[in-house]
């Protein structure tokens, strides 16, 4: 299967006409690409899975749900500045708490790449692997999020209010079901953070394949430039 694999990947970075190709190897193409791979997650895990990974930056940072954020104004003007406040940081923090936990099941999805994967995203646009990744492990790392969010907003008055109408909301078809519940929406939004920071880990290394840290990244994806 391996050899398949190789075979297939150098086909796919064969029909390309920039220079150099002729130098990569089936096995160099393989290697290559799971190095990307496994160094763009880890790159996203580690800046996101720390204090302030997703609560100072302004591309991930977690906002209420919609439906809070249009009566926002109105519970700051009530005197709920800081529980609002409060409510946000939580999610953020529950966010960070939960994105470690993406290591080993990248790693995994890196290793189970199938024939058809590799090619596709060997031949694919900016973000192919993003996409790969989003496929095959969104819904598992939905399941490993979810009670480690529930934990660190369980215990925040706000969220358990949101939680309580949200709820009837749901019922009556009047909020969305990702919605439904703070820990719902926080680990939908923590998994969009995740995939974004890895597409954007992609991005760079398919335009700039020089400022990769691997040699063998650099090789194989500056020849596909």
């Amino acid at each position: 299967m391996g050899r398949i694999l190789g075979c297939l990947a150098l086909l796919v970075i064969s029909s390309h006409a920039a220079a150099g190709l002729d130098d990569i190897t089936y096995a160099e193409a393989v290697r290559g690409l799971r190095q990307a791979l496994s160094d763009g997650s880890a790159a996203a895990v580690a800046q996101l899975g720390v204090e302030d990974g997703f609560f100072a930056n302004p591309r991930v940072k977690i906002p209420l749900p919609p439906s809070l954020q249009k009566i926002e104004r109105g519970l700051r003007a009530f005197g709920m500045r800081r529980e609002a406040d409060e409510l946000v940081l939580a999610m953020n923090r529950a966010a960070e708490a939960a994105v470690p936990e993406a290591r080993q099941l990248l790693t995994d999805a890196v290793k189970k790449m199938s024939v058809q994967d590799a090619k596709g995203i060997l031949a694919g646009g900016d973000t192919a692997a993003t996409e790969y990744f989003q496929r095959t492990t969104r819904s598992q790392l939905g399941q490993r999020f979810l009670p480690i969010v529930r934990k660190a907003t369980d215990t925040v008055g706000l969220a358990q209010q949101y939680n309580a109408l949200a709820g009837q909301g749901a019922a009556l078809g009047l909020v969305k079901e990702d919605q439904a519940s703070i820990e719902r929406y926080v680990t939908q939004k923590t998994l969009d953070g995740l995939y974004y920071m890895i597409g954007e880990q992609e991005k760079a290394f398919r335009a700039n394949p020089v400022g990769a840290s691997s040699t063998i990244v650099r090789k194989v994806f500056g020849a596909l430039r």
